[in-house]
């Protein structure tokens, strides 16, 4: 077999469901640090209805800085939260909770020259469940059937 590899370009692929508008679940948080030293919580999102309901959408992150917290309140009053005031909040009471959520590709080359693909959701992507939607299936955390 004779084959020119030199038109296939690497390319590492984790997106996992199509771009689109989703109903997603919050279904863990992760607390860490952004470069700049802020708080930062890194969120895993799951398909929470529909025929790829329990897949992973994306990851996507809240950045608690003076230049995130804007998006922070988009997002967190999305997902059902008053934002109109003071807030107390722990990243996890965000787990279990539903939005809306704008599921698009980005990609990027890395240090290695490997094209990187994921989803993501948009800056302004979030927006609070419609009442018109059905609501999801209750959270259970519990090992994953999916294969990913």
């Amino acid at each position: 077999m004779r084959y020119d590899f030199a038109t296939i370009q690497d390319e590492q692929s984790y997106a996992s469901i199509p771009e689109g508008r989703y109903q997603v679940r919050v279904v863990e948080v992760r607390p860490g640090l952004a470069r700049d030293g802020s708080v930062r919580w890194g969120m895993r999102l799951e398909v929470a209805q529909g025929d790829l309901a329990g897949r992973v959408a994306c990851f996507d992150s809240l950045t608690w800085s003076d230049r995130g917290v804007l998006r922070v309140k988009l997002v967190l009053e999305a997902l059902g939260f008053d934002v109109s005031g003071t807030i107390e909040i722990e990243p996890d009471q965000l787990i279990g909770r539903l939005a809306q959520a704008e599921v698009v590709r980005e990609t990027w080359e890395d240090e290695n020259g490997i094209r990187q693909t994921r989803n993501t959701v948009p800056y302004r992507g979030w927006s609070a469940l419609d009442g018109d939607d059905e609501p999801a299936q209750p959270f259970e955390p519990g090992p994953r059937e999916t294969p990913f």
